[in-house]
């Protein structure tokens, strides 16, 4: 595959990676008769076996070998995989309570709060003008303490949890698959401890309809297949290319919290999304400058 197709993949596959992300409200929207933790349950359950089948299809059994015999990177993908299940937990429960726009707007700010753990943890620097879009967004948190006289805190759980798990990732020195499967199966015990204990009447397969286990079942596709997508995005072009489709999610999660599912968008939310969408632009054309700074710099002769 020459450079130019593999690009055009790369592109495809970031695409179809935050298209997933971006419309799964329609899938959980389906599952407003099961309680957020069951969904989170059986997200668990059903990655971990697709996971499995797929490590080894791909013979990636040997990765997951060497992580099992480090035990402080297992420490670190545990303490992943509960930062991981906290964020699908609210995100749930944040769609199938309606408050869409709210997990919008962390998945907007998520960028700007990797560059500032990125600043405080990894020693990366922070260019003056990332700064800037970094301040902005906050004063429009600001706004929205001073106006509602709260945080929004599903916005900011979801940001930094995200956050923080992108970054114990980018230090767990495993493949993407190997440790989401490693993560998983961590929780698995827990969801299995619930799902016999504390589920509720939904839990019991066997007297469910079809349809709504097909759809339980489907939590493992849902979970994996954008994952995938996005680890085939990665390998095929630069990652700050990748980063540019990120707003792809959060635009599309807004657009149907608004326009589909009818949530109140009040002048106060309005303003603070400004603000964001505001420090997005100006933090998205710094990045593009400088991705097109460092591409001249590589190319000239030395």
């Amino acid at each position: 595959m020459g450079h130019q197709d593999q690009t055009k993949s790369g592109v495809i596959f970031a695409i179809s990676a935050y298209t997933i992300w971006g419309v799964a409200p329609i899938y959980f929207k389906q599952l407003l008769v099961v309680p957020a933790a069951e969904i989170l349950m059986h997200r668990v359950f059903w990655s971990v076996i697709l996971l499995a089948i797929l490590i080894l299809l791909l013979r990636g059994t040997e990765k997951v070998k060497v992580a099992l015999a480090s035990p402080k990177l297992l420490l670190t993908l545990f303490v992943a995989g509960i930062l991981l299940a906290g964020n699908w937990l609210l995100y749930i429960w944040s769609v199938n309570n309606n408050h869409l726009i709210e997990a919008s707007l962390g998945y907007f700010i998520n960028p700007m709060v990797n560059v500032a753990l990125g600043r405080i943890f990894l020693g990366e620097k922070l260019r003056k003008i990332q700064l800037f879009a970094v301040l902005l967004a906050c004063v429009g948190i600001g706004l929205l303490l001073y106006n509602f006289g709260r945080l929004p805190w599903i916005a900011l759980a979801l940001a930094f949890s995200f956050g923080i798990y992108g970054l114990l990732r980018k230090k767990a020195a495993v493949d993407s698959m190997p440790g989401l499967f490693l993560e998983t199966s961590m929780m698995l015990p827990a969801a299995l401890i619930y799902w016999i204990f504390f589920a509720g009447a939904t839990a019991n397969m066997l007297t469910n309809t079809s349809s709504l286990n097909l759809l339980l079942m489907a939590a493992g596709i849902i979970t994996v297949a954008p994952l995938l997508c996005f680890t085939a995005a990665a390998r095929r072009i630069q990652y700050s290319t990748l980063g540019f489709f990120q707003y792809i999610c959060p635009s599309l999660l807004f657009g149907l919290a608004v326009f589909i599912y009818g949530e109140h968008m009040s002048s106060e939310r309005l303003l603070t999304f400004l603000f964001v969408w505001t420090a997005l632009l100006i933090f998205t054309l710094d990045s593009l400058h400088n991705y097109r700074a460092q591409k001249k710099l590589l190319m000239r002769p030395s």
